[in-house]
């Protein structure tokens, strides 16, 4: 029987987080790389992926950035093939790009629809279809979707591509886990609630201190726990399903909502 040290060292380990500059994917990159892992940080924005990189190397833990446009076939080849030649590998992905901007379907256009579909959707298969080949070499990986509690539940109009998107999320990564079982390959879920991050915030922006202070009195009386989550707890959950402590487990989605999917 292993340790707990043991369990959760990821030491050797090679990851890629996509969206890992800020956010739910800086809390990600964060924990993966404090366990051990070698972390990939893989985002549209370069200088935020350099910055977040940067903050973790002079912990003395090992990353790298990358700038990648996740819904592009051509940039995750190049992705996956980058890291299979500066790491060797790739032993954990983490699909957690995604966008969410807030338009009632009446006033949506086929081309927002379909972004965000490319963006949060297209990107999980591009990414699973081409880390999984590496991940066959090796004798297995992990894989880690980030899906939403949209993908349960709606949580308010003007997200009907993303919940679209997050209940694609959702069913790929069931059908996939299926597909990969017998490669050794483990695909799991993680639903956040409300997390906050500078994308939830910009999703105020434009709105009086009044609005935003009525809204977030609204969508806190949802939350039992009366508080927006933290990067760092959707972190710590995906640092579980990325080490052995998540052995027997795939196909799975963990809901991080501070209990919101109760009311």
């Amino acid at each position: 029987m292993k340790s707990i040290q043991d369990l959760l060292n990821l030491k050797d380990k090679i990851a890629i987080v996509t969206g890992g500059a800020r956010g739910i994917g800086y809390g990600i990159s964060y924990r993966l790389a404090e366990a051990g892992a070698r972390v990939m940080i893989a985002d549209m924005d370069d200088a935020a992926a350099q910055k977040a990189s940067q903050e973790l190397t002079d912990k003395g833990w090992f990353t790298e950035a990358l700038k990648v446009d996740v819904s592009s076939e051509e940039d995750v080849k190049q992705m996956i093939n980058i890291c299979k030649e500066k790491f060797g590998s790739v032993d954990i992905l983490v699909n957690n790009a995604g966008i969410y901007p807030s338009i009632p379907v009446a006033q949506m256009t086929a081309d927002q629809f379909d972004k965000v579909i490319q963006v949060n959707l297209r990107s999980v298969f591009l990414t699973t279809k081409y880390a999984a080949e590496i991940m066959k070499q090796k004798g297995g990986g992990k894989i880690i979707n980030i899906s939403s509690v949209d993908a349960l539940h709606p949580s308010m109009i003007g997200l009907a591509h993303y919940d679209a998107s997050k209940h694609g999320v959702w069913g790929f990564t069931k059908n996939s886990a299926l597909e990969l079982a017998e490669h050794k390959i483990w695909v799991n879920a993680i639903a956040p609630g409300g997390i906050a991050t500078p994308g939830a915030a910009a999703m105020s922006q434009g709105a009086s201190a009044d609005q935003m202070a009525a809204q977030t009195q609204a969508f806190m009386a949802k939350i039992p726990m009366h508080r927006m989550g933290e990067p760092d707890e959707i972190g710590m959950v995906a640092l579980f399903l990325a080490s052995d402590m998540s052995s027997y487990m795939t196909g799975e989605q963990i809901v991080v909502d501070g209990g919101v999917l109760l009311s």
